[in-house]
Protein backbone atom coordinates (compact mmCIF):
# COMPACT_ATOMS: atom_id res chain seq x y z
CA UNK A 1 0.00 0.00 0.00
CA UNK A 2 1.55 3.36 -1.04
CA UNK A 3 2.01 6.26 1.38
CA UNK A 4 -0.83 8.37 -0.05
CA UNK A 5 -3.33 5.53 0.34
CA UNK A 6 -2.23 4.87 3.92
CA UNK A 7 -2.72 8.54 4.83
CA UNK A 8 -6.14 8.56 3.17
CA UNK A 9 -7.35 5.45 5.03
CA UNK A 10 -6.05 6.84 8.33
CA UNK A 11 -7.89 10.13 7.75
CA UNK A 12 -11.18 8.38 6.96
CA UNK A 13 -10.89 6.14 10.05
CA UNK A 14 -10.27 9.09 12.38
CA UNK A 15 -13.14 11.05 10.79
CA UNK A 16 -15.59 8.16 11.19
CA UNK A 17 -14.53 7.55 14.79
CA UNK A 18 -15.02 11.22 15.65
CA UNK A 19 -18.42 11.26 13.91
CA UNK A 20 -19.61 8.22 15.88
CA UNK A 21 -18.55 9.78 19.19
CA UNK A 22 -20.21 13.08 18.27
CA UNK A 23 -23.37 11.25 17.31
CA UNK A 24 -23.35 9.28 20.57
CA UNK A 25 -22.78 12.42 22.61
CA UNK A 26 -25.53 14.20 20.68
CA UNK A 27 -27.96 11.33 21.32
CA UNK A 28 -27.06 11.37 25.01
CA UNK A 29 -27.62 15.11 25.24
CA UNK A 30 -30.91 14.80 23.36
CA UNK A 31 -32.12 12.08 25.71
CA UNK A 32 -31.11 14.11 28.74
CA UNK A 33 -32.86 17.21 27.42
CA UNK A 34 -36.12 15.43 26.67
CA UNK A 35 -38.72 15.77 29.46
CA UNK A 36 -39.18 12.55 31.39
CA UNK A 37 -42.75 11.26 31.19
CA UNK A 38 -44.04 10.15 34.58
CA UNK A 39 -47.69 9.51 33.93
CA UNK A 40 -47.83 6.07 35.61
CA UNK A 41 -50.45 5.59 38.32
CA UNK A 42 -48.02 4.10 40.84
CA UNK A 43 -47.01 6.54 43.57
CA UNK A 44 -49.79 8.98 42.74
CA UNK A 45 -52.75 10.37 44.65
CA UNK A 46 -55.50 11.55 42.33
CA UNK A 47 -58.83 13.19 43.04
CA UNK A 48 -62.20 12.81 41.44
CA UNK A 49 -63.18 15.97 39.57
CA UNK A 50 -66.93 16.34 39.10
CA UNK A 51 -66.92 19.50 36.98
CA UNK A 52 -70.70 19.49 37.06
CA UNK A 53 -71.39 22.97 38.44
CA UNK A 54 -73.20 25.38 36.14
CA UNK A 55 -74.36 28.91 36.81
CA UNK A 56 -77.07 30.98 35.24
CA UNK A 57 -75.41 33.05 32.51
CA UNK A 58 -72.40 30.77 31.89
CA UNK A 59 -73.54 29.98 28.33
CA UNK A 60 -74.60 26.39 29.04
CA UNK A 61 -78.29 27.27 29.50
CA UNK A 62 -78.39 24.72 32.33
CA UNK A 63 -79.06 27.37 34.99
CA UNK A 64 -77.88 26.48 38.52
CA UNK A 65 -77.05 22.82 37.88
CA UNK A 66 -75.75 21.14 41.04
CA UNK A 67 -76.06 24.37 43.01
CA UNK A 68 -79.79 24.29 43.63
CA UNK A 69 -82.47 21.65 43.79
CA UNK A 70 -84.09 21.39 40.35
CA UNK A 71 -81.63 24.10 39.21
CA UNK A 72 -83.38 26.66 41.45
CA UNK A 73 -80.81 28.35 43.65
CA UNK A 74 -81.90 30.77 46.36
CA UNK A 75 -81.89 30.84 50.17
CA UNK A 76 -83.83 27.78 51.22
CA UNK A 77 -83.21 26.00 47.89
CA UNK A 78 -79.58 24.93 47.75
CA UNK A 79 -78.00 21.57 47.04
CA UNK A 80 -74.49 22.45 48.25
CA UNK A 81 -73.25 22.18 51.85
CA UNK A 82 -70.02 24.16 51.33
CA UNK A 83 -69.67 27.53 49.64
CA UNK A 84 -66.67 27.84 47.28
CA UNK A 85 -64.01 30.42 48.03
CA UNK A 86 -64.12 32.99 45.23
CA UNK A 87 -61.17 35.26 46.01
CA UNK A 88 -58.98 33.89 43.20
CA UNK A 89 -61.73 33.42 40.61
CA UNK A 90 -61.64 36.09 37.93
CA UNK A 91 -64.45 38.59 38.34
CA UNK A 92 -65.69 37.89 34.82
CA UNK A 93 -66.15 34.24 35.83
CA UNK A 94 -68.11 34.98 39.01
CA UNK A 95 -71.89 34.59 39.00
CA UNK A 96 -74.09 36.58 41.32
CA UNK A 97 -76.59 34.68 43.45
CA UNK A 98 -79.53 35.58 45.66
CA UNK A 99 -77.47 34.63 48.73
CA UNK A 100 -75.89 37.28 50.94
CA UNK A 101 -73.15 37.50 53.51
CA UNK A 102 -73.57 38.81 57.02
CA UNK A 103 -72.47 42.19 55.69
CA UNK A 104 -75.50 42.13 53.33
CA UNK A 105 -73.22 41.93 50.25
CA UNK A 106 -74.16 39.44 47.51
CA UNK A 107 -72.43 36.06 47.23
CA UNK A 108 -71.01 34.67 43.99
CA UNK A 109 -70.21 31.18 42.67
CA UNK A 110 -68.19 29.70 39.80
CA UNK A 111 -69.04 27.58 36.77
CA UNK A 112 -67.17 24.50 35.62
CA UNK A 113 -67.91 25.62 32.06
CA UNK A 114 -65.30 28.41 32.37
CA UNK A 115 -61.78 27.40 31.39
CA UNK A 116 -60.03 29.98 33.55
CA UNK A 117 -61.78 28.61 36.63
CA UNK A 118 -60.94 24.98 35.85
CA UNK A 119 -57.38 26.01 35.06
CA UNK A 120 -57.15 27.65 38.48
CA UNK A 121 -58.27 24.40 40.10
CA UNK A 122 -55.51 22.52 38.29
CA UNK A 123 -53.07 25.25 39.25
CA UNK A 124 -53.92 24.53 42.89
CA UNK A 125 -53.14 20.86 42.25
CA UNK A 126 -49.74 21.88 40.92
CA UNK A 127 -49.06 24.21 43.83
CA UNK A 128 -49.94 21.66 46.51
CA UNK A 129 -48.50 18.53 44.89
CA UNK A 130 -51.67 16.70 43.84
CA UNK A 131 -50.94 14.53 40.83
CA UNK A 132 -54.13 14.93 38.83
CA UNK A 133 -57.74 13.83 38.50
CA UNK A 134 -60.24 11.35 37.25
CA UNK A 135 -62.57 13.55 35.22
CA UNK A 136 -66.12 12.35 35.84
CA UNK A 137 -68.38 11.78 32.84
CA UNK A 138 -71.93 10.58 33.36
CA UNK A 139 -73.05 8.35 30.53
CA UNK A 140 -76.75 8.91 31.21
CA UNK A 141 -76.23 12.64 30.69
CA UNK A 142 -75.00 11.93 27.17
CA UNK A 143 -78.45 10.54 26.38
CA UNK A 144 -80.32 13.65 27.53
CA UNK A 145 -79.93 16.05 24.68
CA UNK A 146 -77.32 18.15 22.93
CA UNK A 147 -77.25 20.86 25.59
CA UNK A 148 -75.95 18.48 28.23
CA UNK A 149 -73.57 16.73 25.84
CA UNK A 150 -72.10 20.04 24.73
CA UNK A 151 -71.56 21.06 28.34
CA UNK A 152 -69.82 17.75 29.11
CA UNK A 153 -67.53 18.34 26.16
CA UNK A 154 -66.81 21.90 27.26
CA UNK A 155 -65.90 20.80 30.78
CA UNK A 156 -63.71 17.94 29.60
CA UNK A 157 -61.94 20.24 27.17
CA UNK A 158 -61.30 22.60 30.08
CA UNK A 159 -59.87 19.73 32.14
CA UNK A 160 -57.66 18.44 29.33
CA UNK A 161 -56.20 21.86 28.57
CA UNK A 162 -55.75 22.64 32.27
CA UNK A 163 -53.94 19.34 32.84
CA UNK A 164 -51.58 20.21 30.00
CA UNK A 165 -51.06 23.75 31.27
CA UNK A 166 -50.19 22.56 34.77
CA UNK A 167 -48.39 19.29 33.98
CA UNK A 168 -51.03 17.12 35.65
CA UNK A 169 -52.33 13.69 34.61
CA UNK A 170 -55.93 12.79 33.95
CA UNK A 171 -58.09 9.77 33.25
CA UNK A 172 -61.65 9.75 32.03
CA UNK A 173 -64.05 8.04 34.43
CA UNK A 174 -67.35 6.96 32.95
CA UNK A 175 -70.03 6.85 35.65
CA UNK A 176 -72.64 4.36 34.47
CA UNK A 177 -75.29 5.33 37.05
CA UNK A 178 -78.75 5.73 35.55
CA UNK A 179 -78.04 3.90 32.31
CA UNK A 180 -79.59 0.62 31.21
CA UNK A 181 -78.67 -2.40 29.13
CA UNK A 182 -80.08 -0.88 25.95
CA UNK A 183 -77.92 2.25 25.93
CA UNK A 184 -74.89 1.85 28.20
CA UNK A 185 -72.55 0.08 25.75
CA UNK A 186 -73.43 1.97 22.58
CA UNK A 187 -73.46 5.40 24.24
CA UNK A 188 -70.16 4.87 26.05
CA UNK A 189 -68.31 3.54 23.00
CA UNK A 190 -69.64 6.25 20.70
CA UNK A 191 -68.58 8.94 23.14
CA UNK A 192 -65.13 7.45 23.71
CA UNK A 193 -64.44 7.29 19.99
CA UNK A 194 -65.13 10.99 19.47
CA UNK A 195 -62.93 11.89 22.44
CA UNK A 196 -60.07 9.68 21.25
CA UNK A 197 -60.21 11.27 17.83
CA UNK A 198 -59.82 14.71 19.40
CA UNK A 199 -57.58 14.08 22.43
CA UNK A 200 -55.83 10.72 21.73
CA UNK A 201 -56.84 9.50 25.18
CA UNK A 202 -55.57 6.00 24.43
CA UNK A 203 -52.05 7.22 23.65
CA UNK A 204 -49.75 6.42 26.61
CA UNK A 205 -47.02 8.70 25.24
CA UNK A 206 -49.20 11.70 25.99
CA UNK A 207 -47.66 12.92 29.28
CA UNK A 208 -51.04 14.08 30.59
CA UNK A 209 -52.78 10.73 30.09
CA UNK A 210 -52.69 8.48 33.18
CA UNK A 211 -51.11 5.08 32.49
CA UNK A 212 -50.61 1.67 34.06
CA UNK A 213 -48.23 -0.93 32.68
CA UNK A 214 -47.46 1.41 29.80
CA UNK A 215 -51.08 1.75 28.66
CA UNK A 216 -53.65 4.52 29.06
CA UNK A 217 -56.17 4.12 31.89
CA UNK A 218 -59.91 4.36 31.24
CA UNK A 219 -62.36 4.01 34.12
CA UNK A 220 -65.82 2.48 34.44
CA UNK A 221 -67.58 3.37 37.68
CA UNK A 222 -70.65 1.52 38.97
CA UNK A 223 -69.78 -2.13 38.34
CA UNK A 224 -71.43 -4.77 40.51
CA UNK A 225 -73.70 -2.53 42.55
CA UNK A 226 -77.16 -3.75 43.44
CA UNK A 227 -80.25 -2.56 41.58
CA UNK A 228 -78.54 -1.47 38.37
CA UNK A 229 -80.36 -1.67 35.04
CA UNK A 230 -77.28 -2.70 33.07
CA UNK A 231 -75.71 -6.13 33.34
CA UNK A 232 -72.33 -7.68 34.01
CA UNK A 233 -72.40 -8.86 30.39
CA UNK A 234 -72.63 -5.19 29.34
CA UNK A 235 -69.51 -4.51 31.42
CA UNK A 236 -67.68 -7.41 29.80
CA UNK A 237 -68.47 -5.97 26.39
CA UNK A 238 -67.11 -2.57 27.40
CA UNK A 239 -63.94 -4.03 28.91
CA UNK A 240 -63.30 -6.03 25.76
CA UNK A 241 -63.69 -2.90 23.64
CA UNK A 242 -61.38 -0.72 25.72
CA UNK A 243 -58.70 -3.39 25.91
CA UNK A 244 -58.85 -4.91 22.43
CA UNK A 245 -60.31 -2.53 19.85
CA UNK A 246 -57.52 -2.09 17.27
CA UNK A 247 -58.10 1.65 16.83
CA UNK A 248 -59.73 2.95 20.00
CA UNK A 249 -58.58 0.37 22.52
CA UNK A 250 -55.22 -0.85 23.87
CA UNK A 251 -56.15 0.58 27.30
CA UNK A 252 -56.12 -0.78 30.82
CA UNK A 253 -59.45 -0.65 32.64
CA UNK A 254 -60.20 0.58 36.15
CA UNK A 255 -63.48 -0.65 37.63
CA UNK A 256 -65.31 1.36 40.30
CA UNK A 257 -66.93 -1.35 42.41
CA UNK A 258 -68.96 -1.56 45.66
CA UNK A 259 -67.39 -1.82 49.12
CA UNK A 260 -68.57 -5.43 49.34
CA UNK A 261 -67.17 -6.50 45.95
CA UNK A 262 -64.82 -9.14 47.36
CA UNK A 263 -67.29 -10.73 49.79
CA UNK A 264 -70.29 -10.23 47.47
CA UNK A 265 -72.37 -8.61 50.20
CA UNK A 266 -73.36 -5.19 51.57
CA UNK A 267 -73.80 -2.93 48.49
CA UNK A 268 -72.62 -5.55 45.96
CA UNK A 269 -74.59 -8.06 43.90
CA UNK A 270 -74.41 -11.57 45.30
CA UNK A 271 -73.14 -13.00 42.03
CA UNK A 272 -69.78 -14.79 41.59
CA UNK A 273 -69.73 -13.51 37.99
CA UNK A 274 -68.69 -10.15 39.43
CA UNK A 275 -65.29 -11.65 40.25
CA UNK A 276 -64.99 -12.95 36.69
CA UNK A 277 -65.63 -9.44 35.37
CA UNK A 278 -63.18 -7.85 37.80
CA UNK A 279 -60.45 -10.29 36.76
CA UNK A 280 -60.91 -9.12 33.15
CA UNK A 281 -59.91 -5.60 34.22
CA UNK A 282 -56.67 -4.19 35.65
CA UNK A 283 -57.41 -1.84 38.57
CA UNK A 284 -59.97 -2.31 41.37
CA UNK A 285 -61.44 0.84 42.92
CA UNK A 286 -63.97 0.15 45.74
CA UNK A 287 -66.33 2.98 46.70
CA UNK A 288 -66.25 3.74 50.43
CA UNK A 289 -67.66 7.25 51.19
CA UNK A 290 -70.34 6.84 53.85
CA UNK A 291 -69.29 3.27 54.71
CA UNK A 292 -67.53 4.41 57.91
CA UNK A 293 -67.87 7.63 59.83
CA UNK A 294 -65.20 8.04 62.54
CA UNK A 295 -61.64 7.06 63.37
CA UNK A 296 -62.61 3.77 64.99
CA UNK A 297 -64.74 2.58 62.08
CA UNK A 298 -62.09 3.79 59.61
CA UNK A 299 -59.56 1.57 61.39
CA UNK A 300 -62.00 -1.35 61.32
CA UNK A 301 -62.49 -0.82 57.60
CA UNK A 302 -58.74 -1.09 57.10
CA UNK A 303 -58.60 -4.46 58.85
CA UNK A 304 -61.80 -5.90 57.36
CA UNK A 305 -61.53 -4.54 53.84
CA UNK A 306 -58.42 -2.59 52.79
CA UNK A 307 -55.85 -5.20 53.84
CA UNK A 308 -57.87 -8.16 52.56
CA UNK A 309 -58.89 -6.38 49.34
CA UNK A 310 -55.25 -5.59 48.66
CA UNK A 311 -54.26 -9.24 49.23
CA UNK A 312 -57.01 -10.46 46.86
CA UNK A 313 -55.91 -8.06 44.15
CA UNK A 314 -52.23 -8.98 44.53
CA UNK A 315 -53.09 -12.68 44.31
CA UNK A 316 -55.05 -12.06 41.09
CA UNK A 317 -52.55 -9.70 39.45
CA UNK A 318 -54.60 -6.53 39.84
CA UNK A 319 -53.80 -3.02 41.03
CA UNK A 320 -55.78 -1.91 44.09
CA UNK A 321 -56.83 1.76 44.38
CA UNK A 322 -58.69 2.55 47.62
CA UNK A 323 -60.88 5.62 48.10
CA UNK A 324 -60.49 8.13 50.93
CA UNK A 325 -62.82 11.04 51.70
CA UNK A 326 -62.55 14.02 54.08
CA UNK A 327 -66.12 13.94 55.46
CA UNK A 328 -69.69 13.91 54.23
CA UNK A 329 -72.75 16.17 54.30
CA UNK A 330 -75.70 16.58 51.97
CA UNK A 331 -78.31 18.20 54.19
CA UNK A 332 -79.23 20.93 51.72
CA UNK A 333 -79.56 18.50 48.84
CA UNK A 334 -81.82 16.24 50.91
CA UNK A 335 -83.54 19.20 52.60
CA UNK A 336 -82.87 17.56 55.97
CA UNK A 337 -81.04 19.55 58.68
CA UNK A 338 -80.69 16.41 60.84
CA UNK A 339 -77.96 15.08 58.51
CA UNK A 340 -75.98 18.33 58.39
CA UNK A 341 -72.29 17.45 58.85
CA UNK A 342 -73.28 13.78 58.80
CA UNK A 343 -69.66 12.54 58.83
CA UNK A 344 -67.52 15.18 60.60
CA UNK A 345 -64.07 16.00 59.24
CA UNK A 346 -62.49 16.20 62.71
CA UNK A 347 -60.35 19.11 61.52
CA UNK A 348 -58.58 16.93 58.98
CA UNK A 349 -58.06 14.01 61.35
CA UNK A 350 -60.58 11.78 59.57
CA UNK A 351 -58.95 12.13 56.16
CA UNK A 352 -55.40 11.78 57.47
CA UNK A 353 -56.26 8.54 59.28
CA UNK A 354 -57.54 7.12 56.01
CA UNK A 355 -54.36 8.18 54.19
CA UNK A 356 -52.31 6.47 56.90
CA UNK A 357 -54.44 3.33 56.85
CA UNK A 358 -54.16 3.00 53.08
CA UNK A 359 -50.43 3.68 52.83
CA UNK A 360 -49.61 1.41 55.78
CA UNK A 361 -51.48 -1.33 53.90
CA UNK A 362 -48.86 -1.01 51.13
CA UNK A 363 -51.15 0.43 48.46
CA UNK A 364 -49.46 2.02 45.45
CA UNK A 365 -52.04 4.67 44.60
CA UNK A 366 -55.01 6.43 46.24
CA UNK A 367 -58.19 8.12 45.01
CA UNK A 368 -59.56 11.14 46.91
CA UNK A 369 -63.30 11.70 46.72
CA UNK A 370 -63.55 14.51 45.69
CA UNK A 371 -61.75 17.65 44.56
CA UNK A 372 -64.80 19.88 43.99
CA UNK A 373 -67.76 17.97 45.44
CA UNK A 374 -69.47 20.66 47.53
CA UNK A 375 -72.95 19.19 47.21
CA UNK A 376 -72.05 16.01 49.14
CA UNK A 377 -69.53 17.76 51.33
CA UNK A 378 -66.47 15.76 50.21
CA UNK A 379 -64.51 18.61 48.60
CA UNK A 380 -60.82 19.28 49.26
CA UNK A 381 -60.53 22.53 47.27
CA UNK A 382 -60.77 26.00 48.78
CA UNK A 383 -64.08 26.87 50.44
CA UNK A 384 -65.40 30.01 52.07
CA UNK A 385 -64.92 29.89 55.84
CA UNK A 386 -67.36 32.79 56.17
CA UNK A 387 -70.18 31.59 53.93
CA UNK A 388 -73.49 33.34 53.24
CA UNK A 389 -76.05 33.43 56.04
CA UNK A 390 -79.77 32.93 56.01
CA UNK A 391 -82.22 30.13 55.41
CA UNK A 392 -79.64 27.74 53.90
CA UNK A 393 -76.84 26.62 56.22
CA UNK A 394 -73.27 25.94 55.03
CA UNK A 395 -70.29 24.15 56.56
CA UNK A 396 -66.78 25.53 56.96
CA UNK A 397 -63.36 23.95 57.43
CA UNK A 398 -63.71 24.35 61.21
CA UNK A 399 -61.26 27.21 61.51
CA UNK A 400 -58.64 25.59 59.28
CA UNK A 401 -57.27 27.64 56.36
CA UNK A 402 -59.22 27.31 53.12
CA UNK A 403 -56.33 25.46 51.46
CA UNK A 404 -55.81 22.99 54.32
CA UNK A 405 -57.11 19.88 52.54
CA UNK A 406 -55.13 20.65 49.40
CA UNK A 407 -52.01 20.92 51.55
CA UNK A 408 -52.83 17.77 53.53
CA UNK A 409 -53.36 15.76 50.34
CA UNK A 410 -49.99 16.97 49.08
CA UNK A 411 -48.41 15.77 52.35
CA UNK A 412 -50.06 12.38 51.93
CA UNK A 413 -48.62 12.17 48.40
CA UNK A 414 -45.15 12.67 49.84
CA UNK A 415 -45.86 9.98 52.44
CA UNK A 416 -47.03 7.55 49.74
CA UNK A 417 -43.79 8.13 47.82
CA UNK A 418 -41.72 7.72 51.01
CA UNK A 419 -40.46 11.29 50.71
CA UNK A 420 -41.52 11.85 54.31
CA UNK A 421 -41.92 9.21 57.06
CA UNK A 422 -45.10 7.18 57.41
CA UNK A 423 -46.94 8.61 60.41
CA UNK A 424 -50.31 8.15 62.02
CA UNK A 425 -50.01 11.60 63.57
CA UNK A 426 -51.76 14.32 61.61
CA UNK A 427 -49.18 16.80 60.24
CA UNK A 428 -49.24 20.37 61.51
CA UNK A 429 -50.14 22.99 58.93
CA UNK A 430 -47.04 25.23 58.81
CA UNK A 431 -48.27 28.34 57.02
CA UNK A 432 -49.68 31.46 58.58
CA UNK A 433 -52.07 33.28 56.26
Amino acid sequence: MNRELILYVTFISVFLLHSCKSSTNSDTLTKKSLPQINNAIEGKILAGYQGWFNAKGDGSKLNWKHYGNNAKFYPGSASIDFWPEMDEIQQSNQYKTAFKYKSDTPAFVFSSADFKTVNLHFKWMKEYGIDGVFAQRFVVGLTRGKKRSDNYNTVFDNCFKAAKNNNKVLSLMYDLSGTNSTNVVETTIKDWKQLVRKYKLNDPTNPNVLTYKGKAVVSLWGVGFENRKYTLENIKELINFFKNDPKYGNCVVLLGVPTGWRTLDRDAVNDPKLHEVIKMADIVHPWTPGRYNNLESADQHKENYTVKDQQWCTKNGLMYMPVVFPGFSWANMKNDRTIFNQIPRLKGGFLWRQFYNAISSDVKTIYVAMFDEIDEGTCIFKVDNNPPVGESQFLTYEGLPSDYYLWQTGQATKMLRKEIPLTKEQPVYPYVK
